[in-house]
Formats: C-alpha cells, structure tokens, sequence
C-alpha cells in the first residue's frame, strides 16, 4: 500500500465511520474502483482506531463525566441513579452483544460476509429502514431518558453492524430512532457506544496488520491520522446537520451506492 492510498482510505475511513453509510463499503469500494488491491477487513478495524481518537477527542468532557459517575456509584449505591453512572452502565450493557457476535461469527464477517453482493443488500435494506422510521419517528425522548432495555436494544442492532454495509452509526441511529429519541441524541450514543467495541476490534486486528510488511509502518501512521482528523470533524458536522435535518438524505445515497457495488461487482472489477 502506497503512502497516498493510506491517505485516501483514511480520509474515507473519517468522513463514512459516523455518517450513516458504511464505512466497509466504501473501503471496499474505492479500492475496486482505483484498482487498488483490498486491504482487509484487519486493516479496516484498525483504521478505526483513528476514528476512536476522533470520538473519544470530541466528547473528552462526557467521558470523564461518566469515569467519574461510575466512581461514584462504586463508593455509594445512592448515587448509581445519576446520569452519568446511568450511561456508563448502558454503554457497558449495550456493548455485550456486539462482543458475542464479534466472537461468534468472526471468520465470516472477515470472509463470505465481505462479498460485494452482501455489501449491496445491506446498504439497502438498512436505506429501507432508515426512511421507513424517519416517516414515523416521534423523536420526543433525549439521551438523559435513556434505559438499560433501551441500551440493549441498540446494542442487538450494534451486532448487525458486524455485516459489512450495514453501517454502526447507519443501525444504532435507526433502533433509537424506532425508541422514540431525538436525531442529536440518539447520534450522541451511537457515537458514544461505538467506543468500546471500535478498540476491542482495532486492538484485536493490530498485531495482524503490524506484521504486514505491505500495510505496516508509514501506511499505517498515514491512514490513521487522516482518519482522526477527518473523523472529528465529521462527528461536529454530524451533530449539527441532525438538529435541523432528517437522514433521509443518507438512505438515498446508500440506495445508489447500494446499485453501484452491485454494478462493480458484476462487471467482475471486484469480488
């Protein structure tokens, strides 16, 4: 992998990780359209990381709120009902289901599942979802209202994320959306959920991608920082376009991409 394609993977690893698209897709994408060979699934949870320091950089306050939340309800049981304990454990209870699926299915997440014909159907059934839920949504709850049964719901739904094309961002934004939570808030836990479940699976797959003489070292260093960079800056524009916006725009996009994977994939420029 040259320095230039570590750039241009990283910067879409950034602008797609939050944006309810898929990131898996579009990683697969660009590659087949450039001709560029595919990295991997190892390389693209490891690009991850560089979107972890992006989310984790950008709600650096909520975080250290909720480390000293749960502190808290540790040393008293009176103060386990606060918000910021309250969210801690949700994150925690939400992020269970993922970790088991991750477990379960991770030779066919990193094989069959990365086929160009799942990617395609994914985009768009989750597109289907998406616009079917904005045309109901209530969108009366806020984050502070969040339950331990709603954490595990979008947990359940993190899982699915595990299908390439699915989109994490794409499936949490729907199940809070289907709970009734407002566009912002249910954005702000999406991102905050991924936390955990970004670096297990980053963490994993580093030591395979470190002994990778093709991926390893500059190509490596470069993907990563633009996938920080572009990633933060994605999260403040996310947050900002859903306060006003649906996200019916996005399911449109993963409609056409969607077509074009299936496209690419016929005429045999990827498999």
């Amino acid at each position: 992998m040259t320095t230039f394609e570590a750039a241009i993977l990283g910067i879409v690893q950034g602008l797609t990780e939050f944006l309810p698209v898929s990131s898996t897709a579009h990683l697969r994408l660009v590659p087949a359209l450039a001709g560029w060979s595919d990295a991997g699934a190892g390389y693209t949870a490891v690009l991850q990381l560089g979107t972890l320091v992006a989310v984790i950089g950008y709600f650096a306050r909520d975080l250290l709120g909720m480390a000293r939340g749960g502190i808290a309800a540790l040393a008293s049981p009176a103060r386990r009902q606060d918000p910021e304990a309250r969210l801690l454990l949700a994150i925690i209870i939400g992020t269970i289901p993922v970790g088991l699926a991750g477990l379960a299915f991770r030779h066919a997440i990193e094989g069959v599942l990365r086929s160009l014909p799942v990617i395609a159907g994914a985009l768009v059934v989750v597109a289907l979802g998406l616009l079917a839920v904005e045309h109901k949504a209530r969108q009366t709850r806020t984050i502070d209202l969040l339950t331990l049964r709603d954490a595990a719901l979008v947990g359940c739904a993190q899982a699915l994320a595990l299908i390439p094309g699915v989109s994490r961002s794409g499936i949490t934004l729907l199940a809070a959306l289907m709970l009734g939570f407002a566009r912002p808030d249910a954005a702000r836990f999406s991102f905050l959920l991924s936390i955990p479940a970004v670096a297990a699976a980053g963490i994993f797959e580093l030591p395979k991608v470190l002994r990778s003489e093709n991926l390893a070292g500059v190509p490596l260093v470069v993907g990563l920082l633009f996938a920080t960079l572009t990633g933060y800056a994605t999260i403040a524009w996310l947050l900002r376009y859903l306060r006003t916006r649906t996200t019916r725009v996005f399911s449109y996009y993963r409609i056409g991409l969607g077509l074009l994977v299936l496209v690419v994939w016929a005429m045999g420029l990827a498999r």
